[in-house]
């Protein structure tokens, strides 16, 4: 019986600790003010908890105070850091979500950090990709000296290609889509008076009004942040 009555008051105890946690949580409206805690994101979720590495806990010769400090530490393949529990831990750069520098966010995709210039509901960023196709050559060509066709096996040559692309980034899943009238209004989903508006409109209309949307929807969906 004493047994039970001790587990009894042990689980209000621990219920009570949680909630005056959870009270004591306070979160903050996203505004233009509004700056993220600089340091490094590994992931999405750290972001959404504005709980990155910090500077002070990479291990790098680099002076934090260096106004390249995330661009020389990220050109290394790996980064060394201390968790929360002062543990030594390791990450390949290439999975690192992304840092935030001077309260701004750079969210990194094909191996480059670009600058998430519109933050809310639905985020907007642009970034250059690089692709990589290969280039195929005829295996016939004409011979001008003997004024005949010869043929040489099929050979490709590879070549990189750079082009800006628009994404956004559906800020409750951190899912990055293209930015287009599809996943645009697979992102306006979470507004069904938003998003039946915006399917009612003509293919033209979505194409044109997109941004519209977007900032229609940050206004009504505003995302908060917990006080670091």
């Amino acid at each position: 019986m004493k047994r039970i009555i001790g587990s009894i008051i042990l689980l209000i105890l621990i219920c009570r600790s949680a909630f005056a946690q959870f009270d004591s949580t306070r979160l903050v409206k996203y505004s233009h003010d509004f700056k993220f805690t600089e340091g490094l994101f590994l992931n999405f979720e750290q972001v959404k908890d504005n709980r990155p590495i910090a500077k002070s806990r990479i291990l790098t010769p680099v002076d934090i105070n260096n106004k390249e400090f995330f661009r020389k530490v990220l050109a290394k393949d790996i980064i060394y850091y201390y968790d929360r529990f002062g543990v030594r831990q390791e990450i390949k750069t290439d999975n690192i979500w992304g840092y935030s520098r001077n309260g701004v966010l750079y969210y990194q995709t094909s191996g480059d950090f670009h600058r998430i210039t519109i933050v809310g509901g639905i985020c907007h960023f642009v970034a250059n990709i690089t692709t990589y196709e290969n280039r195929y050559y005829d295996p016939y060509y004409y011979r001008y000296s003997y004024y005949d066709y010869y043929y040489h096996p099929s050979r490709s040559t590879p070549y990189a290609k750079t082009e800006m692309r628009q994404f956004i980034l559906e800020f409750d899943s951190g899912k990055v889509m293209e930015y287009d009238i599809k996943s645009v209004a697979f992102a306006l989903m979470r507004d069904p008076e938003l998003h039946d508006q915006y399917m009612s409109l003509s293919k033209r209309k979505k194409k044109q009004l997109k941004f519209l949307y977007i900032r229609q929807f940050n206004e009504r969906n505003p995302i908060y942040f917990p006080v670091n």
